[in-house]
C-alpha cells in the first residue's frame, strides 16, 4: 500500500530524471520507464514536461553539478561551431543544449530555416558528409523532415548525434516567441554566443 506522502507524478519525475541525466532517454520514453520501475501504469500520474525539466535541474544541482556544466559548455560550443558551418541556413538551437539540461548523453538540435529545404541536404552532399534522413518535432511539434549526423566532440572525447529539422523559411516567423514558461524556446548564434560569455555555458536562457 502507498503511503499517503506518495505523490506519482513527483516520484515519476525523480526517477524519470535519473534516466535522462544518466542514460540519455528522451522525455517520453523516460516517463514511460520510471512509471514501470515504480509499479504504476496509465498516463494519469504522469509529471508533464516542466515538472520534469525541475527534476533534471535538481537532479544535477545534487549529483553532479560540475560534470554536467562542463558537458553542457562542450555540445554548445559544438552546436555554434555547426551554426557557423550552416549560417546560411539561419540555424537555432533548441532543446537541452540550449536551455542547459544537457549532459554528455544528449543530442544537438538545430532548426533550419531554408528558401528551400532540400537545400540544406545539397549542402552536405557537397561536403561529403554522411546522414540520414528522418523525421523531428518542428518548431510548433508537427512532423518535419529532419538530417541527422553523427559527429566527434572533442571536448566530451565522443560522439554526438546532431539533428537537423528543416523548415521553410517563412516558419521563422513566430518561432521565437516565449514558451509556457516565458522562456525564449530555441537562439540563434549570436544569442548562443552571448549566453555562453554570459553564463559560462552552465544555464539556460
Amino acid at each position: 500500500m502507498l503511503s499517503a506522502s506518495f505523490h506519482p507524478a513527483a516520484e515519476i519525475a525523480a526517477v524519470a530524471a535519473r534516466l535522462v541525466v544518466d542514460e540519455g532517454l528522451d522525455y517520453a520514453c523516460a516517463k514511460r520507464q520510471a512509471a514501470r520501475q515504480l509499479g504504476l501504469s496509465g498516463r494519469a500520474h504522469m509529471p508533464d514536461n516542466t515538472q520534469l525539466e525541475a527534476a533534471i535541474r535538481e537532479h544535477i544541482a545534487v549529483f553532479c553539478p560540475q560534470e554536467q556544466a562542463q558537458a553542457l559548455r562542450a555540445l554548445r560550443e559544438l552546436a555554434l561551431s555547426w551554426m557557423e558551418r550552416l549560417s546560411g541556413f539561419r540555424p537555432h538551437l533548441s532543446g537541452p543544449v540550449w536551455h542547459g539540461t544537457a549532459t554528455a548523453h544528449t543530442d544537438v538540435v538545430l532548426h533550419l530555416f531554408c528558401d528551400d529545404p532540400k537545400s540544406a541536404e545539397w549542402e552536405l552532399l557537397d561536403r561529403g558528409l554522411a546522414y540520414q534522413a528522418g523525421q523531428a518535432p518542428g518548431v510548433r511539434g508537427e512532423v518535419m523532415e529532419a538530417l541527422t549526423l553523427r559527429v566527434r566532440c572533442e571536448a566530451l572525447q565522443s560522439w554526438v548525434m546532431l539533428h537537423l529539422v528543416l523548415h521553410d523559411r517563412d516558419d521563422l516567423r513566430g518561432a521565437l516567441r516565449p514558451d509556457a514558461q516565458g522562456r525564449r524556446p530555441r537562439g540563434d548564434a549570436a544569442a548562443l554566443r552571448a549566453l555562453l560569455e554570459a553564463s559560462g555555458g552552465e544555464h539556460g536562457p
